[in-house]
C-alpha cells in the first residue's frame, strides 16, 4: 500500500525479511557466539526472552550461520512434547525409524548420533523451541538423554529456547534443580535500548529500498517508550504509521502520528 508511495522495493516491517537482512542487536550477537561455543564443546544451553524479543531471529540467524559441513543441526517446536515423540521428532529428521517405546527410540538416536561423529565427522545440535511450554517429564528426559557413558560426555548440543518463565517460574524452582545444575550456559535476549530500537528501524527501512529518515527523533522516542524495545511491537507500529502517513500524503512520520496510530490502531501496545 504505502510501499511506493515512499519509494520502497519491499515491506520493511513485515515477517518475512530475508534471514541475511534480520537486524542483530549487540546482545544478539554475543549470544550467537555463545551458541557457537555450546555446540562446538556440545553442551547444554537455555536461552530466553520476552515474547516479541526475537527468540525467532536469534534461531534463524544461529542455523543459517551455523556451518552445514561440520554440524547437523536438528530442530523441533511443539508445546505438546513428550518424550516418546521427541526421539520420534528427532529420528524422523535423521531419516530414521523411531520405535513404540522410548527407550528403544533413545538407543537409537544414540546410535545414530555415534554414526554423525564417527563416520561423518559432524557434531549434532538439537534446538527444542517453546521450551517454556514442556512438561516436567519431558525436561527431566533431556538430563536422562544428556548423561551419557557414565556421564563423561554429551553426545550432542542441545539448546532450549523458550520465553523468560522457563528459567524464572521452571528451572529455578528445587524440582527442577537436577536440570538446572546440568545447565552450561544460560543467557536471556533484553529488550532493544532507545539506540537500538533507531538502528533497527533504519535497518529495516534500508533492507525494504527506502529513506533511513522517515521517522522523527521524537517519533522514534515514542516508538521506544511504548513499544518497550519489544522488535515485534516496534514493527506492529511502524508499519500502522507508514500506512497512516501515506492516507494522510506525509513524507515524515512525526511522534504526533505516532500518537494517534496507538491510541487508534494499536490499544494495546502502551
Amino acid at each position: 500500500m504505502y510501499e511506493e508511495y515512499f519509494g520502497m522495493s519491499g515491506t520493511p516491517f513485515s515477517r518475512s525479511v530475508p534471514v541475511e537482512a534480520l537486524y542483530e542487536s549487540q546482545a544478539m550477537q554475543e549470544i550467537i557466539g555463545r551458541l557457537f561455543y555450546v555446540a562446538d564443546k556440545q553442551l547444554f544451553a537455555v536461552v530466553t526472552a520476552d515474547p516479541g524479543c526475537g527468540k525467532s531471529t536469534l534461531i534463524r540467524r544461529f542455523s543459517e550461520q551455523l556451518p552445514q559441513k561440520d554440524y547437523i543441526l536438528l530442530y523441533l517446536s511443539d508445546s505438546k512434547l513428550t518424550p516418546r515423540w521427541f526421539y520420534k521428532g528427532l529420528l524422523d529428521q535423521l531419516g530414521v525409524e523411531a520405535r513404540f517405546y522410548r527407550g528403544d527410540s533413545k538407543r537409537i538416536l544414540q546410535q545414530q548420533i555415534e554414526i554423525i561423529r564417527g563416520v561423518q565427522k559432524k557434531k549434532v545440535v538439537c534446538v527444542l523451541d517453546e521450551a517454556h511450554l514442556l512438561e516436567k517429564e519431558t525436561l527431566e528426559e533431556f538430563r536422562f538423554l544428556l548423561n551419557y557413558r557414565f556421564d563423561s560426555m554429551s553426545p550432542l548440543a542441545l539448546v532450549l529456547v523458550g520465553q523468560t518463565e522457563l528459567w524464572d517460574d521452571r528451572l529455578k524452582l528445587q524440582r527442577y534443580a537436577a536440570i538446572r545444575q546440568r545447565v552450561d550456559v544460560y543467557c536471556t535476549l533484553p529488550h532493544l535500548d532507545r539506540a537500538e530500537t533507531e538502528r533497527y528501524i533504519r535497518s529495516h527501512l534500508d533492507n525494504a529500498g527506502g529513506v533511513q529518515d522517515l521517522f522523527t527523533d521524537k517519533a522514534v522516542d515514542t516508538i521506544h517508550s511504548s513499544s518497550t524495545g519489544i522488535p515485534r511491537m516496534i514493527n506492529r507500529i511502524c508499519d500502522k504509521s507508514l500506512i497512516y502517513a501515506y492516507q494522510k500524503q506525509k513524507r515524515l512520520v512525526d511522534d504526533h502520528m505516532i500518537e494517534y496510530v496507538l491510541e487508534h490502531e494499536l490499544l494495546t501496545a502502551k
